[in-house]
């Protein structure tokens, strides 16, 4: 059964037999990612791998960046979970920060790729980063709870230090593990 990210791209609703493609062009760029990094990907070979016409792949990526941002995206809404309710707020923090930071550990360049993607100017990585954006906004203020003092502020300052995470963890500084380890540790001082 599919989810409702891999028959909705950026651009438009996905038949099955689109998704499939599209699904075939995210895996493809995953392995040049991983294997070669961002700076040896481009659509025309993912289509090539994927097995895909190039023009095909370009009615559904504008660029390298947008790729990337859908992988990121697809990775962080089939693989973070809304927070458990039964958990403490602190808990639950922990749980989505650990999330969100571990979507590309373990996967070479990808998270680095994913950085510089993010960071791009590329209308459609802009669409994709928003998105990502409030996917993270409503899994932590889901997490913090409107029962914590001062929640926005809260899961204002836990975006600001998610967001320095994911840098720092892309720039190759810490590894993912390390980024996330960091994050839950200042999130527990921050719900102290």
């Amino acid at each position: 059964m599919s989810t409702p990210v891999e028959v909705e791209a950026t651009r438009r609703r996905l038949r099955p037999q689109q998704a499939e493609k599209i699904g075939k062009m995210v895996d493809a760029a995953v392995e040049i990612l991983v294997a070669d990094g961002f700076d040896a990907l481009s659509v025309r070979e993912v289509a090539r791998r994927a097995g895909v016409a190039p023009a095909t792949a370009y009615t559904y990526f504008s660029s390298k960046s947008h790729l990337v941002a859908e992988v990121f995206w697809r990775r962080l809404a089939a693989g973070v979970p809304e927070p458990d309710p039964a958990l403490p707020a602190a808990d639950r923090v922990a749980q989505v920060l650990r999330g969100v930071s571990m979507v590309v550990a373990g996967e070479g360049q990808l998270g680095g790729a994913v950085t510089v993607a993010l960071l791009g100017d590329d209308p459609d990585s802009q669409h994709l980063r928003l998105r990502i954006g409030r996917f993270i906004h409503e899994r932590l203020a889901a997490a913090v709870g409107a029962e914590t003092p001062d929640a926005d502020r809260v899961v204002d300052t836990l975006e600001m230090l998610y967001a320095g995470g994911l840098v720092t963890a892309g720039m190759g500084h810490l590894t993912y593990e390390a980024t996330s380890e960091r994050l839950v540790a200042a999130a527990a001082l921050l719900m102290g």
